[in-house]
């Protein structure tokens, strides 16, 4: 039996994710999708970071900053959060003077994550796949996190489609011939293609008539997030979010669907 005692013990913000999780078996599950990209995640991380891509840098530490909140992971949190400002500021001299600490800081929490769920070694995690349904709901964001904790919530009503960033997801759009598609959740911050990208590109091709758009986002600038309503979105929801909060957002969103 886990003992989420060890958690605790180590600092992990365990009560409060639960706000988001709802039960201990939730965020057991959503752990291991954690686990199964953080290698992924790192490796970008540290490559961003040896060529100087400060931009694609603030984007990759901003998504880890956002899981780690997630779990109670708020030391790591907080790092990841300091290299996000620091970034943005283009000061590589912060990042590579603190770079070993967030580093050292990721590691220790991927190995305490291992040894309470009793896992030796991070696997590729077995994905649940639902029968084709006639109904898809697309969701756009570079957190494996939120993408999996939506699927969970909506595998049984909808077909979930998921995208890591703009390009994935109007490719996605494309390829898809015999499924409605009732909504969309789009995050703005994401490297490559942003979401400001999608919504331009929603404008130019009308593609709001066919497919409603609501923002899912961690982004502080208000601002920023009043920016995205200059386009015919549904509603916007701030990160971190609980599971009725999404299922408001989704529900409203698909109710614009044509």
């Amino acid at each position: 039996m886990r003992d989420v005692n060890l958690l605790i013990n180590n600092g992990v913000n365990v009560k409060k994710s639960l706000e988001l999780f709802g039960d201990m078996a939730t965020y057991d599950e959503t752990l291991g999708d954690f686990l199964s990209d953080i290698n992924e995640k790192e490796a970008k991380i540290k490559q961003s970071k040896e060529i100087g891509d400060m931009a694609n840098y603030a984007i990759l530490v901003h998504g880890l900053k956002s899981d780690a909140k997630y779990f109670g992971f708020d030391k790591l949190a907080n790092l990841a959060y300091q290299h996000e400002m620091a970034s943005k500021e283009n000061n590589m001299y912060y990042v590579t003077e603190n770079f070993d600490d967030l580093i050292k800081e990721l590691d220790f929490i991927v190995h305490l994550v291992k040894q309470y769920l009793g896992l030796e070694e991070v696997g590729t995690a077995t994905s649940f796949v639902a029968p084709k349904k006639d109904r898809a709901l697309i969701v756009v964001d570079d957190s494996s996190v939120i993408k999996n904790f939506v699927q969970k919530i909506f595998n049984n009503q909808f077909e979930v489609l998921m995208a890591s960033d703009g390009t994935e997801a109007l490719n996605l759009i494309a390829s898809i011939k015999d499924t409605r598609i009732v909504g969309m959740l789009l995050d703005l911050n994401m490297p490559n293609f942003n979401g400001f990208q999608v919504l331009e590109y929603f404008k130019n091709n009308n593609l709001f008539d066919r497919i409603p758009v609501s923002i899912i986002t961690g982004v502080g600038n208000d601002n920023l997030v009043a920016n995205a309503f200059n386009y015919p979105i549904v509603d916007v929801i701030r990160k971190p979010f609980n599971e009725r909060d999404i299922k408001e957002v989704v529900e409203k969103t698909v109710q614009y669907a044509h």
